[in-house]
């Protein structure tokens, strides 16, 4: 289950639209490994002028790189998040997040991020059980 939805907020998605801020509430508290690094890397990308910050450490168990997929492999979650911190997430090897500018989406370090070439030349031996 990618979600631990609160029998409110279930009630409430069963009545109609649900705002922004409870869903991410849920996903804030359902995915807190995925929760901390995205909200890490935004961070860090905030601190600065770059188009892009990334995270490049592998999570420490399986169940933190499972929160990580569920978080953006949804379009649901993954909008959310983008909506809430203001950006653009990418995603490679099922650990590497990295968030952009929404100014930086196309632009040459955004392309070469979300390429076939990057996600190839992403790959290691290390990597391949994710």
């Amino acid at each position: 289950m990618s979600l631990t939805v609160p029998p409110a907020l279930l009630d409430a998605a069963e009545r109609g639209p649900v705002d922004d801020e409870a869903f991410i509430a849920c996903v804030r508290d359902s995915l807190p490994y995925a929760w901390a690094t995205v909200s890490r890397v935004v961070a860090e990308l905030e601190s600065g002028d770059a188009e892009l910050a990334d995270n490049v450490v592998p999570p420490p168990s399986d169940a933190d790189r499972g929160q990580l997929l569920r978080a953006l492999a949804s379009d649901a979650i993954r909008g959310g998040l983008e909506r809430h911190f203001g950006v653009r997430l990418a995603f490679q090897n099922c650990h590497r997040v990295a968030a952009f500018r929404p100014s930086a989406v196309d632009g040459e370090r955004y392309r070469r991020f979300v390429s076939t070439r990057g996600q190839l030349l992403n790959q290691s031996p290390e990597l391949r059980n994710c």
